[in-house]
């Protein structure tokens, strides 16, 4: 990426949080500790698929609706891949597929 050319998208801008009137840089700071918490919850999942844990299913699901969250509430074509890997990982979960893994 090069310095002068803004990112695909922003982090501080929130089609939800800019019609509440929110400033830009408490929508960043949100949006960034909701990812690092999404991603500490896929890490935790992971963890516990790989060891076998009965609870990693429920982290999942945690983790992908908190990807789902911070995906609507920061909307950008950008993100529409993560919204779909968020929503098989919940139809994944639910439909207990691959059942190997439990």
């Amino acid at each position: 990426m090069q310095p002068d050319k803004p990112g695909p998208f922003g982090p501080g801008h929130s089609w939800v949080l800019s019609t509440a009137h929110v400033a830009a840089a408490p929508a960043r700071a949100t949006a960034l500790a909701l990812a690092w918490y999404t991603a500490l919850l896929y890490a935790v999942a992971a963890a516990g698929a790989v060891a076998r844990a009965g609870w990693w299913p429920t982290t999942a699901v945690l983790a992908a609706a908190s990807g789902l969250a911070l995906k609507t509430i920061w909307f950008d074509p950008w993100l529409t891949v993560g919204i779909l890997l968020d929503v098989s990982v919940i139809v994944a979960v639910a439909t207990w597929w691959p059942a190997s893994l439990y």
